[in-house]
This record gives structure tokens, C-alpha cells and sequence, in this order.
């Protein structure tokens, strides 16, 4: 080893440990802006919102890019070796720190939450899984997911599917799949107004307002009250705005998949003398196979959150209860934290297994 070696590791050393100056004068100016646009926040009640707003994104965006300037300088100075080990994470750290706090950290304060009783003083071990697991209502819970995930999910991907095949080869091709797209433009809530207003009931004397009693009434039949009774089925009645609304999604990844599909493939098994279902069956499904499980996967991984739609349509009432809305009553409502936190972390273990496999197709490129 030449004597040069050791003297310039050395000397960029030294000037590492000379860019950590700048680098904890970025850190410190960024965290006093942070505490001095706080207390300004609470106690500065003359100076008009819109100045602390402004002064709060400049220094807030100036002060990251100084951090991050900074603290890329210092890497800069290290040896070689360290500079490219250490680089990659000046741009991913920010995003790693952001996806701890909101994310990671959450997760083991509510794995911790789920041992403790409702007020999390008291250690109860696994009490509350053992009330997640045995409890009817909670059992009731998981038949309603247990219902979205096959319903939901087959009938979403079937109808997705099916619209993109039909559509493919129709001149009407663009009109039919912007009508099929255009729910997904509503929010679920939205949605779910939408449909109260379908499946609305009124007394058997008054003008039903609801389309669907409307329509049967129209017929000689009484009007029903479709989300309240008829439990388990009711929950169809919920399930078909979900499929209404994500049938679109299905759609258009289909339809891309299909139509990588080469064309010479297709038409060389219609001369050969296939027919339609033959050529859907034996060549267009194994082409798509790996979108099919991906769009699959997905809407399982929805459907296993669902919330928005039925807190709107019915609150969980009427035997309609899903893991999320019961999650929300026991943490939000009961304010029961230990059943509350119990109840998602089996939400969060239900989708672990469904994400892992997502992401191993995505890696094995065999979605699209």
C-alpha cells in the first residue's frame, strides 16, 4: 500500500468530519423552525393565518433542501467504499422516516395495544383475540368479509373480463368503456348515497322515491326495506355497489392485457377454425393469467377493508357488520382500545399474506 492511500482516506476524513458542521446546523435550523412556527400557531393571534402558513411551506421546503444538501455533501466527503453504500439512502431516508412514523411505528403501538385491556393499563395477554375469535357478533363479521372476498372479488373480475372482450372487438369501444370507467370517478360515500337513494323505502301508502321498490311496487309487490332484512343477503345488496364501482377498474387492466396479446396469434387460431370461446379459453385466459391474479389479488385486499360503503348504507346494523366498521364502533365508539386494537391486527395478518403474494407476481413480471 502506497503512503499516499492512508494520508487522502485520512484527509477525507477530516473533511467528513468538517461537513458535519453544515450538516447539524440544517438539522437543528429545521427543527427550531419547526417548534417556532408551532408556538407562533398557538400564542401569535394578530399575525393573519395566511403569513404563517406561507412562512411555514418556505421554511419547511427550503429547510429539507438545505438538510438535504447537506447531508449529500457529507457522504460526498467519505471514502469511496462509504459514499456509495451510504449515498442511496440520502433519497430514500426521507421516505423511509416518513413510512416509519406514519406507518411502521402505528403498527407495533396497536400490536402493543391489542394485549392491554380497554383503557391499556391493564396486561390481559390474549384475551382480546380470544373474544375476536369466539364472540357471534365477531363471527358474524367475519362470514360478511368472508362473503365480499368471494362475491365481490369473482363477481368484479368476471364482469371486468367479460366488458373487456366484449368491448374489445365492438366499434363502440370507447363510449362503452367510458360508461363502465365513470363510477370510478365517485368516492365510495358518494356511491353510497347513490345506492341509499336506489334501495330507499318508504310506508307501503306513500310514493316510493327508491328505484328499485318503485319498480316493484309497480308490479303489485310491497315495497322492502332491501339493506335490513333478508340477513345474510343483504349484504348482496351492498356487495353490487362495490362490484358497480370497481368494475371499471377491472376493465381497463384487462383490456391492456388483451390487447398485448399479438394479433397473429388470434387470427391464426380463427383460420385454424376456433371459435370465439375457443379462442378466449385456450389462448386469451393463459396471455392474461397473470393480470387476472393481479387485479384478483387487489380487490381481495379491498374487499377485506371495505368500510366506506357500508358505514354509509346501513352502520354495521342489520347483521352487515364487516371487520373495519367493527374495528371503528369498539376503538371509536366503545372506546374499547384492547378489542379495538385486536380486531386490526387480524385485519392487518388477514392481508399480509395476500400483499406477499402481490408482490412476489409483480416481481416475476407475470402481472401484465
Amino acid at each position: 500500500m502506497s503512503p499516499s492511500k492512508p494520508q487522502s482516506t485520512s484527509r477525507k476524513l477530516a473533511r467528513a468530519m468538517a461537513a458535519l458542521l453544515p450538516l447539524g446546523i440544517s438539522l437543528a435550523a429545521l427543527i427550531w423552525g419547526f417548534f417556532f412556527v408551532r408556538d407562533l400557531q398557538a400564542n401569535s393571534k394578530d399575525i393573519p393565518q395566511l403569513v404563517i402558513v406561507l412562512f411555514a411551506i418556505i421554511w419547511g421546503v427550503g429547510g429539507v433542501v438545505l438538510l438535504f444538501t447537506a447531508a449529500n455533501f457529507f457522504v460526498e466527503q467519505l471514502p469511496e467504499k462509504w459514499t456509495q453504500r451510504l449515498q442511496p439512502f440520502i433519497f430514500i431516508g426521507p421516505a423511509i422516516l416518513m413510512l416509519t412514523w406514519a406507518l411502521v411505528l402505528p403498527t407495533i403501538r396497536t400490536i402493543i395495544a391489542s394485549f392491554f385491556n380497554e383503557s391499556s393499563i391493564k396486561f390481559v395477554g390474549l384475551k382480546n383475540f380470544a373474544y375476536v375469535f369466539t364472540n357471534p357478533a365477531m363471527l358474524t363479521v367475519f362470514r360478511n368479509n368472508l362473503l365480499w372476498i368471494v362475491f365481490g372479488t369473482t363477481f368484479t373480475v368476471c364482469a371486468g373480463l367479460l366488458v373487456a372482450v366484449l368491448a374489445d372487438r365492438s366499434r363502440f369501444e370507447t363510449v362503452a368503456k367510458t360508461l363502465i370507467f365513470l363510477p370510478m370517478a365517485i368516492s365510495f360515500v358518494g356511491a353510497g348515497v347513490i345506492w341509499n337513494f336506489i334501495y330507499a323505502v318508504k310506508p307501503v301508502t306513500a310514493p316510493q322515491i327508491g328505484l328499485l321498490n318503485a319498480i316493484t311496487t309497480n308490479f303489485g309487490n310491497q315495497p322492502q326495506a332491501w339493506t335490513a332484512f333478508f340477513t345474510p343477503w343483504n349484504n348482496f345488496f351492498l356487495i353490487v355497489i362495490v362490484i358497480w364501482l370497481q368494475t371499471g377498474y377491472s376493465m381497463v387492466l384487462f383490456s391492456a392485457a388483451i390487447k398485448g396479446i399479438p394479433a397473429e396469434i388470434l387470427e391464426s387460431a380463427r383460420v385454424d377454425g376456433a371459435t370465439e370461446i375457443q379462442v378466449f379459453f385456450r389462448i386469451m385466459l393463459p396471455q392474461i393469467l397473470g393480470t387476472i391474479i393481479a387485479v384478483s389479488t387487489t380487490i381481495v385486499i379491498f374487499t377485506l377493508k371495505i368500510f366506506d360503503v357500508v358505514w354509509v348504507m346501513t352502520g354495521g346494523q342489520y347483521d352487515t357488520s364487516v371487520i373495519a366498521t367493527e374495528f371503528y364502533r369498539q376503538y371509536f365508539t366503545y372506546n374499547n382500545n384492547g378489542i379495538g386494537s385486536a380486531i386490526a391486527v387480524v385485519l392487518f395478518i388477514a392481508v399480509i399474506p395476500v400483499m406477499i403474494y402481490n408482490l412476489r407476481q409483480f416481481a416475476r413480471r407475470e402481472a401484465f
